[in-house]
Formats: structure tokens, C-alpha cells, sequence
């Protein structure tokens, strides 16, 4: 063989090798672009997921966010209510007391044992009032001075009662459910010197 035939030989082998690669690199991009093709055909699809998600979570966003605003409102309500109507219960069971105190003074012969006994049951009337609405009196006779549910208006000596001792009581004082609403206004004893 001869130079120029191993020339063309070689040469021949040269075009048959870039023609080989040209046809891998034809094959890669068809394959390439098939890949890629379904890449974002599965990237759409995701895409569409994701979207359907986010719709629904913003739905379901709005609606509790509607709910609360709701509740929030009825809740305010209710709060409004119950201070306007808190005494509702006791104004009833006052009006009943209110009643007899009027039933009493519009009498036209008024005998002093039938006033006496009126107010007596008018009295109770109130005292059961009270006591259904945990509205307790204060009559601290004979107790220690407690500056908590006492209000001492003076000090007077004595010698029968120890010192700090309520003696009188000039106006009774009250709870409601155990928190002072109006002291005791008392009288308390001092050391007799």
C-alpha cells in the first residue's frame, strides 16, 4: 500500500468516525429533547398541583379567617350582653321588694303593728334577695377590728371589751361571693388610761 492509498484510507476512516459521532450527537439530542419534553411535561403537571394547592389553602385561609371574625363578634356580643343584663335576676327579685314597700305605703288606715309587720316581711324579702345572690352581711359585734371588712369612724374606751374590739356597729357592711362591696362602718374599744 501506498502512502496516498493509506491517505484516503485514513482519511475515509476519519469522515466514517465524525460521521459516527455527528449521528451520536443527532441521537443524544433526539433523546435529549425527549427527555426534556417530558421533564416539563412532568414540571407542568407539578406546576398544576402546586396551583390547585395554594387555591385550596387560600379557601380554607379566608373561611377560617371569616370564622374567627365571626366568633370574635358573637363573642363581643355575648360579653355586651351579659354586662347589660348581669343583674337582671336580682333587679326581678328587687322589684318584688319595691312592690310590697309601695303596697304598704298606699294603705289608707295604717296601723303601726301591720306597718311594723309589712316592713318586717318586706325586710326578709330583701334578706332572701341577698342571700340568693350570695350577698352577705357584715355584723362584726363583739369580733376583732379586721381593717379589711372593718371601717373604725371612732375609737371609744372600755373597759369591758379588749382593745381592737368592734363595740357598735352604725352601718353593716356586705359582701357579694366573698369580695367586700361596702365595709363596716364601727365603733372599735381602746385601752381605758
Amino acid at each position: 500500500m501506498t502512502n496516498s492509498e493509506q491517505n484516503v484510507e485514513t482519511d475515509d476512516s476519519t469522515v466514517n468516525e465524525q460521521e459516527d459521532s455527528q449521528e451520536d450527537i443527532l441521537d443524544q439530542t433526539d433523546t435529549s429533547e425527549s427527555n426534556t419534553s417530558e421533564s416539563s411535561q412532568e414540571l407542568d403537571r407539578q406546576l398544576e398541583d402546586a396551583q390547585q394547592q395554594v387555591a385550596e389553602y387560600h379557601d380554607k385561609m379566608l373561611r377560617m379567617q371569616a370564622e374567627m371574625d365571626n366568633l370574635r363578634k358573637r363573642t363581643e356580643r355575648d360579653i355586651s350582653n351579659a354586662h347589660k343584663y348581669a343583674v337582671e335576676k336580682f333587679a326581678n327579685e328587687l322589684l318584688q321588694v319595691k312592690d310590697s314597700l309601695e303596697l304598704g305605703l298606699s294603705a289608707d288606715d295604717i296601723d303601726v303593728a301591720k306597718l311594723q309587720e309589712g316592713t318586717e316581711l318586706t325586710l326578709k324579702m330583701l334578706s332572701n334577695a341577698f342571700e340568693k345572690f350570695s350577698i352577705e352581711e357584715i355584723n362584726p359585734v363583739g369580733e376583732a377590728f379586721d381593717p379589711n371588712l372593718h371601717e373604725a369612724m371612732t375609737m371609744q374606751e372600755s373597759t369591758e371589751h379588749e382593745p381592737n374590739t368592734v363595740l357598735t356597729v352604725m352601718q353593716k357592711g356586705y359582701t357579694l361571693h366573698g369580695r367586700l362591696i361596702r365595709p363596716a362602718m364601727v365603733i372599735v374599744a381602746k385601752a381605758v388610761g
